[in-house]
């Protein structure tokens, strides 16, 4: 394909993505009631979605504190996704900075970063609305987050952003139908499922025209980083420290949630659509093996 192909097919793709998002964009302000009662009895994801489910350690919580701990696993996953939100906002405004801003695809770009602006401020209120804190990743992760839009570019950056979103996003489409979890996660989970179908079909495209330009060397050095990335995210999602809520020592707990089959099973589901993806386009290769099997997304 010709690199004015490309460009007139990311052209097309912008022009879509752009008149989707004037018709079915979102304010969290307005468009979800933070005032509305949270219930007692219901969780905040489903229990069987709980990294301590099925283990000796969740056998011994009673139900008050299997809610609870949905609450503080929520709370850890949403400010997880603020996290990622931020990095994909500086890798994005990195791109646009050399863009045409008279381009569709780089006026798309803007508004995706404006979506993530928001998503953002959504996740910050319902932490703070939930009454949890917002515990994000581990200080290693945190301070790797800083130069991670620095390193990362082209196919393995969309690719990454394309890892965070996607598990998120079969998460909140599992919760946001299940009429068992809290009303306020699934209103949450809808808005951010909904918007962000436009972010993955732009970083999807991104990607496999990024790759089909790849080198052997350059091929296998996106492998390696979005393994690497890819594994970060997934032992991010659960900070240790949200088992100290429920009276179990963050160390032992966080040690147990990772050899859980269950929870390792669901990390596994999470990534099944975008380990296909990433396979089919060849992001998928022995530089990365090691990290992608600890990160239980290949088997």
């Amino acid at each position: 394909m010709s690199r004015t192909a490309q460009v007139k097919d990311r052209e097309q793709t912008a022009a879509r993505l752009l008149r989707s998002s004037a018709k079915n964009s979102y304010d969290p302000e307005v468009d979800i009631d933070w005032d509305a009662p949270l219930l007692d009895d219901a969780p905040y994801i489903p229990l069987h979605r709980s990294s301590l489910y099925g283990t000796s350690l969740w056998d011994r919580l009673d139900d008050a504190q299997r809610i609870e701990l949905t609450k503080h696993e929520f709370a850890s996953i949403a400010s997880n996704g603020l996290w990622f939100e931020v990095l994909l906002m500086q890798m994005l405004l990195k791109q646009f900075y050399d863009a045409d801003p008279r381009t569709e695809h780089a006026q798309y770009t803007l508004t995706e970063i404006a979506d993530e602006c928001r998503h953002s401020t959504m996740f910050g209120k319902a932490v703070r609305r939930v009454g949890a804190p917002a515990y994000g990743p581990v200080p290693l992760l945190r301070q790797g987050g800083r130069v991670l839009p620095a390193v990362l570019k082209g196919p393995s950056a969309y690719a990454s952003i394309l890892v965070a979103e996607e598990i998120l996003d079969r998460f909140q489409r599992d919760q946001m139908h299940d009429e068992s979890v809290q009303p306020l996660v699934r209103m949450v989970n809808r808005i951010h499922v909904i918007e962000e179908a436009r972010h993955v079909t732009f970083a999807r495209e991104e990607v496999v025209r990024g790759m089909a330009e790849c080198g052997p060397v350059e091929r296998a050095w996106h492998q390696y980083w979005t393994a690497l990335v890819s594994y970060a995210i997934c032992f991010s999602l659960i900070n240790p420290r949200v088992y100290a809520a429920v009276g179990l020592r963050p160390r032992d707990a966080h040690a147990a949630a990772w050899r859980n089959p269950h929870f390792q099973d669901t990390l596994h589901w999470g990534g099944e659509k975008i380990m296909s993806f990433l396979d089919e386009v060849g992001l998928v290769g022995k530089p990365g093996m090691t990290f992608w099997r600890k990160s239980f997304l290949l088997r």
